[in-house]
């Protein structure tokens, strides 16, 4: 009625899976190479304590660079409704533009004035 589990684990697949697992071969790699499953490997590798490794995923240290501005500021002559409608300097002074970046659907701001313009009153007792 029972039938016998049978472990994929005999001897020389775990010889195998240390060797490899030193040499520094992915996962995948390793598990194509001894004839098991991916995640047989990492449930393996868990188990038996190996060292973990660096993620094949690396992070950059690298700043961010602040996002560029996709549009030039508009004047006052080539404003619209469809354009970013944040003022930049004054309007008493000729150089007095609108952002013109495209607007958040509802609001007159693009995203990045949007998140200047509207806050919560829980934000601004803060």
């Amino acid at each position: 009625m029972g039938e016998a589990v049978v472990s994929v684990w005999n001897e020389d697949r775990l010889t195998a899976l240390k060797k490899l697992w030193g040499e520094g071969l992915s996962i995948t790699q390793i598990g194509l190479a001894i004839g098991v499953s991916r995640n047989a490997v990492v449930g393996k590798v868990h188990r038996m304590g190996l060292p973990k490794r660096q993620s094949p995923i690396l992070r950059s240290d690298k700043p961010r660079t602040p996002r560029r501005r996709k549009s030039t500021p508009l004047g006052l002559a080539d404003w619209d409704r469809g354009k970013c409608s944040w003022p930049i300097g004054d309007p008493k002074n000729e150089d007095f533009k609108f952002c013109g970046e495209k607007i958040v659907a509802g609001r007159p701001y693009c995203e990045e004035h949007c998140v200047k313009a509207y806050t919560t009153l829980k934000e601004s007792a803060a």
